[in-house]
């Protein structure tokens, strides 16, 4: 845990967070500012920047946010689909510097990534 991290204080119930789901690896809850209908983001607990920087046991967090993911879209009534984005990066448009996934759905996304 970092303690100057947001997501983390949000992990550790500093801060409040809508939570969707939440088990030992990971946190699911609505983002504050969402980009579509539904959008939620998928942290795991452990905390590390981007990708190039998790280990192999981080690695086996992200597989199981990935493993867990189709449910909660269902959950979240995402039957029609849904869109999943890792932003890596300042250049990519990441905000907060713990890996976290977003799960965008409930409208039309269309083909076009930005």
């Amino acid at each position: 845990m970092d303690k100057n991290c947001i997501f983390c204080k949000i992990i550790a119930g500093e801060i409040p967070s809508q939570k969707v789901y939440e088990d030992e690896s990971m946190l699911v809850f609505k983002d504050i500012q969402p980009q579509a209908k539904v959008h939620l983001l998928c942290v795991p607990k452990s905390h590390f920047a981007t990708l190039a920087e998790m280990n192999e046991e981080q690695a086996e967090l992200v597989k199981k946010c990935f493993i867990k993911i189709p449910s909660i879209a269902r959950e979240q009534g995402l039957d029609s689909g849904y869109r999943v984005i890792i932003n890596q990066g300042a250049d990519a448009g990441q905000t907060v510097f713990h890996l976290h996934i977003h799960i965008l759905g409930g409208q039309p996304m269309g083909e076009k990534m930005l």
